[in-house]
């Protein structure tokens, strides 16, 4: 039904077209929905049978591979008889003609460097100008052509055998882009070749690029006037691979040819060896004009010179700087080094920083591993700006700090600051703060009963200094975490624990609190204080030892 409501509808349109009915009409729109209600046809199936038409017109206009002036007003005329909107008609354009157009783009590329001659320049041209494309649409079909010639050069420079291989595929890229793209879309555009294309808006500041002229392989990029001249033509930069691979892929890809420039081509000779047999300067000029095909912006290409330039200040700065010490005269053969690669002076300062802090990052591991640096130490080179964080494994440095806290709880002295403990330290050593209480309380409650015992065994051993010491460990670790009464089986034990601290003459304090941690009650205390002092206190172990 709806196939013979179509005919019908195509047959009445023809009769209303051709008979001055649709044209008379003041309103082609109102005229047009009439005749489909009195059909009882759909007006969305209508707008599609008006594109077919236009698209039939459209067809026949072209076949010679040109619109005329006659053919532009007559689809114009169709245009507006059947209120096909702007957007249809540009759709079918880009359709019809750039399949057109697209035929005689791959012509031309398939033509190659020889094959773009005065004919198939004039070809071109006929096509761009006579199929009345968009500058847009014409672009996009060329770029995607041509893009997709740069795709294969790549892909063959990629599983090149060799390096210099690899360089005369993206040399070849480099030249079609030169020969054929380059005039090619001069010929789209109507225009000379030797016209320059804006400046790109991503292009960073001209003082950014100063900063590394003194990068011999960028400066030798940037043709001098004379030489300008010379070459003619400025090579087309506006069809690039940027959305076709990524920018690692894109840098590795000039870095390669930045490669090739530097050493030149090299033939293989027996036993591994090789020659240069040429080198051109010529190639730092198409180097850059490969950073134009590959999208890529002057602060990518300059960051590729700068870190080969580094690369190489680099490997031979260590062989200068083999024990990490820095001397006058390795400084003036630094600094002789950094003139010949161009490596700006902070950057060569940050190589030779790198170096040093590596070559004595070793050793201080060592050292800290062995015992044999302290957190005095550690505090002296963060001071001296040395990036302990990087240089000694965090696990190391809480290795120190657990042993500095072990001292601290066997120093014997029963002493334990707590700032210094809890903020100095971490900071020193750049460990987080609740990590190094964690190690604290631990080890403080692994030491605390262990104090008491040590103290016991060498109250036994009469060792009476040691006795002293293990109690003021008590005491320490009692700071710490503060603890609750020890209980010990053997009373005379605590009694004697207790009279011995009070010889050493302690303060009040710690006599206080080694009553409470010894579970003496204040009456015991009290007897035993005024018989040390009396002069009354007396080991049974000191007439034993007498007698013996």
């Amino acid at each position: 039904m709806l196939e013979i409501t179509t005919k019908v509808y195509r047959r009445r349109l023809s009769q209303v077209v051709s008979g001055g009915d649709l044209e008379a009409a003041p309103s082609k729109a109102v005229f047009l929905q009439n005749l489909c209600d009195e059909l009882r046809f759909d007006p969305q199936k209508a707008s599609e049978v008006h594109e077919d038409i236009y698209r039939q017109k459209l067809q026949q206009c072209v076949a010679d591979g040109n619109l005329s002036k006659e053919d532009v007003a007559a689809l114009l005329r169709l245009r507006v008889l059947l209120c096909i909107p702007q957007q249809t008609v540009d759709t079918a354009h880009a359709d019809i003609c750039g399949r057109l157009f697209q035929k005689v783009v791959d012509e031309a590329i398939s033509a190659g460097i020889d094959g773009y001659d005065s004919e198939m320049k004039a070809k071109v041209q006929k096509a761009a100008q006579g199929l009345r494309l968009t500058k847009e649409a014409a672009m996009a079909i060329t770029s995607k052509a041509v893009r997709s010639v740069f795709v294969n050069y790549v892909k063959r420079a990629r599983t090149a055998e060799s390096r210099t291989e690899s360089a005369r595929e993206l040399k070849k890229m480099i030249f079609f882009n030169n020969i054929v793209v380059t005039q090619l879309l001069a010929d789209i555009k109507g225009e000379s070749p030797d016209v320059s294309p804006e400046p790109s808006k991503e292009e960073p500041k001209q003082d950014e690029e100063d900063e590394w002229d003194s990068l011999e392989t960028w400066r030798k990029t940037k043709p001098s006037k004379e030489l300008e001249d010379k070459l003619g033509a400025e090579a087309q930069s506006e069809i690039t691979l940027k959305d076709d691979l990524s920018l690692r892929d894109r840098t590795d890809l000039y870095r390669t040819y930045l490669l090739y420039c530097i050493s030149g081509e090299t033939t293989g000779l027996p036993f591994g060896t090789q020659i240069v047999t040429k080198k051109d300067n010529r190639e730092y000029l198409r180097l850059g004009q490969l950073g134009g095909i590959l999208g890529l912006t002057s602060k990518e290409v300059v960051d590729v010179h700068r870190s080969l330039a580094e690369q190489a200040f680099r490997q031979q700065a260590q062989v200068i700087l083999a024990d990490g010490q820095l001397s006058k005269a390795r400084i003036e053969q630094l600094n002789e080094l950094q003139k010949q690669v161009g490596l700006p002076s902070e950057s060569a300062q940050k190589v030779i920083k790198s170096i040093t802090s590596t070559r004595i990052s070793g050793a201080i591991e060592a050292a800290v591993s062995q015992g044999k640096m302290t957190i005095g130490q550690i505090r002296e080179l963060r001071e001296a700006n040395v990036d302990l964080d990087n240089i000694i494994a965090k696990e190391v440095r809480e290795n120190l700090f657990k042993k500095t806290i072990d001292e601290i709880f066997s120093s014997g002295t029963g002493d334990f600051n707590e700032e210094e403990v809890y903020e100095r330290f971490p900071a020193d050593l750049g460990i987080d703060v609740s990590k190094a209480k964690k190690i604290v309380l631990d080890l403080a409650k692994e030491r605390l009963s262990n104090s008491l015992v040590q103290a016991v065994a060498l109250l036994r051993q009469r060792n009476l200094s040691g006795v002293v010491s293990s109690l003021n460990n008590l005491l320490a670790c009692d700071k710490a975490v503060p603890a609750e009464p020890l209980s010990w089986s053997v009373p005379e034990e605590v009694s004697d624990l207790f009279s011995l601290y009070l010889k050493n003459n302690p303060s009040e304090e710690k006599i206080a609190r080694l009553q409470y941690l010894l579970g003496i009650n204040d009456s015991t205390a009290l007897s035993l204080k005024q018989s040390v002092k009396a002069g009354a206190f007396t080991l049974g172990v000191e007439e034993e030892e007498f007698i013996f």
